[in-house]
């Protein structure tokens, strides 16, 4: 089936008339509090005294919020108790919230905050990834997986080429920063409206903090100006300590970080070390890989394992190899705790083995292009398989591949770009073409499942409910869709409830893509148990026999056989009321076919992958490092897809992400631990002025993906990964400045970075 190409986000006229309303738009209560943190001034320190007696004379403050006031447990951590809510005796990273100042309004809160005075013992703090390696400061136990004898294959194998790789984080700047408003009842509930990925996750944890039921609270999530994954762990403790407020004062409490707090206080993507060790032949094809992954994981766990486990997953990214050994440790510092973000540990492998792939291919004087290709998944069987044993059962790698060298008309424009690199001197440039596959699905299986609920009203409106939150990915445009199409009916009838605890209980985070993928499955669910039960009303009005043979489509139901025989969906609502046949109905669904082994390191985590490659060309300057991206070509599988206009959104603002990461987006922490880029002013990120003028997508054609609603496929994460094209075409125009069998670039490739490797060049063009 094919969708409205051209239907526009659910929630666009909103966005556009400033009417969305979002978290903070909520009307104020009369008694409305507000929070504002202390901030810790060291990286790590014992806390000697903590003194706020002059913060409680400041006129408005109302009352302080510290370790005392904890009548559940003071921990937020997700996997184990490793998280403290507020610090008790020490203080794990710089400007950690220490206490929370609670005010009548947001200026005698922070006036509050000033007067607070906290005397340390300072301690020599673990910073980097490097120092974590050599305190043998690790979270968790190490991952591995192994295909063959790596070690072996090693030794015999043609050529070898060892090195390493530092990749640096990313900080989400989601637009709306985070924000929690919690309401306290008479009778001990709680009603929380959190911008959070997970309400789920969030109500556990403010229950946990209060020590309270989960039944006690109820998380709403409006709508989110942005999230990325910065909302999936790290709303938490935003919701528990507005909660805490609410119950130690009996009032209203916002939580609503400013963009300063928010990018010193939550965590970023992590940082990765790639350690490597690669065998191959004299025609590039790779015998061997052996790779140590160390994440800067920060002061507490998190997301750190699952998000190392999908950097093992993905070191292969498109390349069959058949001896592989992979191993992750998550380093231990005292900064910040990083989290989940877009594509969840699965670039940081991918820009890793397109290094290796690189130095394979200047090493033999060949083309990053060839190697790539001899390298390819192809075929059947062994050669088809990862190294987690997992077959690519719908490999449209070379589909995908061959198409796009043919619109980018790739095999012109490297000649283009050669005879322009021949003719100027300080102005190079490069082209490259990069592949992803990506595979959907939680890799821990029990997240892999999702509910709905669907409210049919007697004057044919309806409600619908599911368990997804929306982030402007545009999962709400896409599950009316699902919606309308499964129950036969137009979109006008629907109204899209906020996702809310109440309504699906215990859900996953809206992450890993796969959003639309359990929700809309869980609504057609929904949609189907309506359908059996308005079917046999309907037939009856139409004087059949034969209930399961009738089509719901377009606001009627009618007779397959007879589609002149019709009764209005109106109608069969109506006459269902009057013979007493409920009309909501709960969904649900469950992901099949997926296991994962973490001890023998085999299975089949992914449910299916998504592929995709682009082509980027940039143009370098030699004496400002600057680089131009000229223009853009990328054809993406998502399957049939359920909304096209929002999916080419998502690969164009995954691609654009990807590409500030990659090359501008520069985290800077000083010697004392102190995050240094925390504002606009130092923290760059990709404007308008550097998206191409040229920039073309295709969706790949004929790509329905069996199993999954409606054919189509998860948008959200493989787009970013497309962006390695850029890096790789930087390091293409930075070789063209002279000879050399090595590009060493730094990632982020800033100015700075691609001046270093210019001047790194075994021998400058004069």
């Amino acid at each position: 089936m094919k969708f409205n190409k051209h239907k526009t986000h659910e929630s666009a006229p909103h966005h556009v008339t400033g009417t969305a309303t979002y978290t903070d738009d909520l009307r104020s209560p009369i008694d409305l509090l507000h929070l504002y943190p202390v901030l810790s001034s060291h990286a790590r320190a014992k806390i000697s005294q903590i003194d706020y007696s002059r913060a409680q004379q400041v006129p408005g403050v109302v009352t302080v919020i510290t370790p005392e006031d904890i009548t559940g447990i003071n921990n937020t951590c997700i996997v184990n108790l490793d998280e403290i809510l507020l610090p008790t005796d020490e203080i794990y990273y710089h400007s950690q919230p220490i206490i929370w100042i609670v005010a009548e309004t947001e200026a005698a809160a922070r006036e509050g905050a000033k007067e607070v005075t906290i005397d340390y013992t300072p301690l020599e703090p673990i910073l980097t990834i490097q120092q974590a390696i050599e305190a043998n400061s690790f979270q968790g136990e190490p991952q591995v997986i192994q295909r063959g004898n790596p070690y072996l294959a090693l030794d015999k194998a043609e050529y070898t080429l060892e090195g390493e790789l530092e990749i640096g984080g990313q900080d989400h700047f989601y637009l709306e920063t985070h924000v929690s408003w919690v309401t306290p009842d008479t009778e001990g509930n709680y009603q929380v409206y959190s911008s959070t990925q997970h309400p789920t996750e969030t109500q556990i944890m403010v229950a946990r903090v209060l020590g309270i039921s989960r039944s006690q609270v109820v998380v709403t999530c409006l709508r989110m100006g942005g999230a990325f994954g910065g909302k999936e762990s790290q709303s938490n403790p935003i919701a528990a300590i507005a909660a805490l407020a609410a119950q130690k004062t009996g009032q209203s409490v916002r939580v609503r970080l400013k963009r300063n707090h928010d990018m010193i206080v939550t965590g970023k993507r992590h940082g990765f070390l790639g350690k490597y060790r690669v065998g191959f032949d004299l025609e590039g094809k790779i015998s061997a890989l052996d790779v140590d992954l160390y994440s800067h994981g920060g002061w507490s766990l998190d997301l750190s394992l699952p998000i190392m486990g999908r950097a093992l997953f993905h070191i292969d990214n498109c390349y069959y190899i058949p001896n592989l050994a992979v191993r992750g440790n998550v380093a231990k510092t005292h900064t910040v705790s990083n989290t989940a973000f877009r594509g969840f540990g699965g670039p940081q492998a991918m820009v890793i083995i397109e290094e290796v792939i690189d130095r394979i291919s200047r090493f033999l004087k060949s083309t990053p292009l060839e190697i790539r290709e001899k390298n390819f998944y192809h075929g059947t069987g062994e050669t088809n398989t990862t190294h987690y044993g997992q077959e690519l059962f719908d490999n449209r790698l070379h589909q995908i591949w061959s198409q796009l060298k043919q619109e980018a008309q790739l095999k012109q424009r490297t000649a283009q770009v050669r005879e322009f690199n021949q003719s100027h001197a300080y102005e190079k440039r490069g082209l490259a073409i990069t592949p992803v596959k990506f595979g959907i699905s939680f890799t821990k299986s029990e997240y892999n499942q999702a509910g709905a609920l669907i409210l049919i009203y007697l004057d044919g409106s309806i409600q619908l409910n599911h368990g997804g939150t929306e982030m402007g990915q545009g999962l709400h445009s896409k599950m009316l869709q699902v919606a309308a199409k499964s129950l036969g009916v137009n979109l006008d009838r629907f109204r899209v409830m906020p996702t809310s605890t109440d309504k699906v209980p215990n859900t996953s985070a809206t992450a890993a893509s796969s959003g639309s993928d359990l929700n809309g499955q869980a609504i057609k669910n929904a949609c189907e148990t309506l359908k059996e039960r308005l079917a046999p009303v309907a037939a009856k009005l139409l004087n059949l026999y034969a209930p399961e043979d009738l089509v719901f489509a377009e606001d009627w139901i009618y007779s397959a056989t007879n589609p002149n025989l019709k009764v209005s969906f109106d109608e069969v609502i109506g006459q269902a009321y009057l013979e007493r046949i409920s009309l909501s109905a709960t969904g649900y669904y469950r992901t099949p076919n997926i296991s994962w082994n973490p001890q023998t390191g085999k299975g089949r985590p992914f449910h299916y992958y998504a592929y995709g490659a682009a082509v980027s060309e940039v143009q370098v300057d030699r004496f400002t490092g600057t680089f131009k991206l000229r223009k853009v070509d990328i054809v993406h599988d998502v399957g049939n897809s359920l909304h096209p206009l929002v999916d080419r959104g998502q690969i164009e603002g995954g691609f654009v992400q990807g590409m500030g990461w990659l090359t501008m987006e520069e985290l800077v922490w000083d010697n004392q631990g102190r995050l240094r880029t925390y504002s606009p002013s130092t923290y760059k990120i990709p404007t308008i002025a550097d998206i191409p003028e040229n920039f073309h997508i295709s969706l790949l054609e004929k790509a329905e993906q069996p199993g999954v609603i409606y054919g189509s496929k998860a948008v959200g994460e493989p787009p970013f990964m497309l962006a390695i094209s850029v890096r790789e075409a930087i390091r293409e125009a930075i070789a063209a400045f002279g000879d050399t069998q090595q590009v060493k670039l730094a990632s982020p490739a800033t100015p700075e970075a691609i001046l270093r490797a210019i001047e790194s060049l075994d021998c400058l063009q004069k």
